[in-house]
């Protein structure tokens, strides 16, 4: 026998035994292992501000306040009627937390989603109210980049922070690129629960809705999982701001995100 006819004598063997190992395991009742399904096991609920850093502010209300009652609330919702789910906080009182430290807790618990809540404000017009719902991203507009950096400033009341956020600069060249791979990786399901966001608060809350929109904030940089900024209202808005100091208006604002919440898990995890 030469060396091909060798060759091919083995290669015959190799796939009796492969074939062989097969049916054994066929008959034998052995079944393989299904993939399993993606489930949604822990959430990190983010209220914006805290401490000495109280946010943006109206005439009655501080952002701190408000954007903590709201958080509790959706998390008191998700943990009584979806009880698999378990629920983290960044925050349970008036603590101050950096941002960085915000992303790195939901990192740490390796959360399937980040909802950082937060109020809203606009120092030209008073006139101006209503939700928003953000995702990471480039601003496109002045009026993003506005709130962005609102949100943003407060990483000056950090120590080192120049050295902590070295490189986040959403207005360079560089950010297409960083932002790119981050839309490529979760901006999809990012922009999925923003939208059931600002749907429920249009259609069942009844708010009005400004809005799914991006920007650059700093929160959502580090975090590395499907994750929105909500804006629940604008403080600089005399009536806005009277409805959001409401328990009603709370609960309302809660039960929204928690709907939302219900939607997407539902839907991410029949896909």
């Amino acid at each position: 026998m030469n060396l091909f006819q060798q060759k091919k004598s083995y290669q015959f063997l190799q796939l009796t035994g492969f074939l062989c190992i097969i049916f054994l395991l066929l008959t034998s009742g052995f079944r393989f292992p299904e993939r399993q399904k993606y489930k949604i096991k822990t959430i990190v609920i983010d209220a914006g501000h805290g401490g000495k850093d109280p946010g943006t502010h109206g005439k009655i209300a501080k952002e701190k306040n408000l954007a903590l009652k709201v958080a509790l609330e959706t998390g008191r919702l998700i943990k009584a009627n979806v009880p698999n789910v378990k629920v983290i906080y960044t925050r349970t009182t008036d603590v101050f937390v950096n941002l960085d430290e915000r992303a790195a807790i939901a990192n740490r618990n390796k959360a399937d989603l980040f909802i950082s809540i937060h109020c809203n404000a606009n120092p030209i017009s008073d006139a101006i109210y209503g939700t928003e719902t953000y995702t990471m991203g480039l601003h496109k507009s002045e009026e993003n980049l506005d709130v962005a950096n609102r949100e943003n400033a407060v990483i000056t009341q950090e120590k080192d922070y120049k050295t902590k956020y070295e490189g986040f600069e959403p207005d360079s060249p560089m950010a297409y690129i960083v932002f790119s791979n981050f839309q490529s990786t979760f901006l999809e399901n990012s922009l999925q629960f923003a939208q059931l966001v600002e749907n429920q608060f249009k259609n069942k809350a009844g708010r009005k809705s400004r809005g799914v929109k991006q920007a650059g904030f700093v929160v959502l940089w580090k975090t590395t999982m499907p994750s929105v900024l909500v804006e629940i209202g604008y403080l600089s808005n005399a009536t806005e701001e009277k409805y959001l100091v409401t328990s009603q208006g709370q609960s309302y604002m809660a039960s929204a995100i928690y709907r939302a919440f219900k939607e997407y898990k539902q839907a991410v995890e029949k896909d």
